[in-house]
């Protein structure tokens, strides 16, 4: 993610800024210039960027309750900006922890989105698409009369992403993280990794890319229940460490697929964040753990390209999270097979 500057009184700005701090501008993500900028009010409610008098935008209708700060431009019939009109069923906002909740699974979303936005990957709505355009259901748990608990379900099915909304309170994500001994799980990882299932129908299953994506992952049309099942009674293969990002990525081609797609992101999305405050790795009589992003993170030349960078920085990044008693940051191995697969991501989403 980039560092921005507000273009009124540069003072530097971050993605979820609602004003700034130094000269009070309210601020916005303004999705068509995938940049923050200040904004002027117009007298009709609507409003101008500062820096671009003649652009006129509304603010997203979720701004009123502080959900989201992104824009729509003034003539466009939608309410809703390019993220948030792809929600179809969205935590109560009449209670407090409704939209605590909401306001979390919004800010992670725009993070997707801002990839998306930055490759212009397929993003369809079901106003496009009926049958496979993007969609989220954002579901509750439920509560029987005894008071038991049944939690929603998150995945993905024909471009419609579910995901549990209690996952957005921190205290539920991590019993469930544990429960489940993964050494990662957060709410913009759900988003990167089902939309990742999203992205292989438009892309590989739609886009003629069957037989590289097979070469590379594997036959997909083995039963995906059986593969499920399979995994969560005798666990991953033993040697799935060489193969796979994660255990969750060993059960099924498509899941190693969306496991690999969201690692991409992660990767890519992060390492745009060193490179916005001039991070570089130097340390001392170790010259192979040097690494410098003198590169645009998007507009990488490679898998490898990315990787040979991304391993220093998050090795130096772990070793800071130990030094604080905290969880590895990135706790996973890129091994060759795992860059192989990064690679046909990249290729994919850079059309190669």
């Amino acid at each position: 993610m980039r560092l921005y500057d507000c273009d009124h009184c540069g003072q530097p700005i971050h993605f979820d800024n609602r004003s700034c701090v130094n000269c009070g501008h309210r601020l916005a993500f303004v999705p068509e210039r995938l940049a923050m900028h200040a904004l002027e009010e117009e007298a009709d409610g609507t409003w101008h960027l500062g820096a671009v008098p003649e652009q006129k935008v509304r603010l997203c209708a979720n701004a009123a309750m502080d959900i989201c700060n992104w824009t729509v431009l003034a003539d466009d019939p939608h309410t809703f900006c390019p993220a948030c009109r792809h929600n179809r069923l969205v935590p109560d906002a009449s209670t407090e922890a409704g939209l605590s909740q909401w306001r979390h699974i919004s800010q992670a979303q725009r993070h997707l989105f801002y990839s998306l936005l930055r490759w212009n990957l397929p993003r369809t709505n079901r106003e496009e698409d009926p049958e496979g355009g993007l969609v989220f259901d954002f579901l509750v748990d439920e509560v029987k009369e005894d008071g038991t608990i049944v939690p929603a379900m998150t995945g993905h099915e024909d471009g419609l992403i579910a995901i549990r909304a209690a996952e957005a309170d921190d205290v539920t994500r991590e019993q469930v993280r544990v429960s489940m001994n993964e050494p990662y799980r957060t709410m913009l990882g759900h988003f990167r990794h089902e939309t990742g299932h999203y992205i292989w129908d438009k892309l590989v299953r739609d886009g003629g890319r069957i037989d590289a994506f097979r070469a590379v992952f594997g036959d997909e049309t083995i039963d995906y229940a059986e593969a499920l099942q399979r995994n969560y009674e005798n666990g991953p293969p033993p040697d799935w460490q060489e193969y796979y990002i994660s255990t969750y990525a060993s059960c099924h081609p498509w899941e190693d697929f969306a496991e690999s797609f969201a690692h991409y992101l992660h990767i890519v999305d992060t390492l745009e964040t060193a490179r916005a405050y001039g991070m570089s790795i130097e340390p001392r009589r170790h010259e192979e753990l040097a690494a410098e992003v003198d590169f645009r993170p998007y507009e990488a030349k490679s898998a490898e390209q990315l990787v040979s960078a991304w391993v220093p920085f998050s090795v130096a990044i772990n070793s800071l999270h130990r030094s604080m008693g905290v969880p590895d940051l990135y706790p996973f191995i890129l091994t060759p097979a795992v860059v192989g697969k990064l690679e046909f991501i990249h290729g994919m989403i850079h059309g190669r």
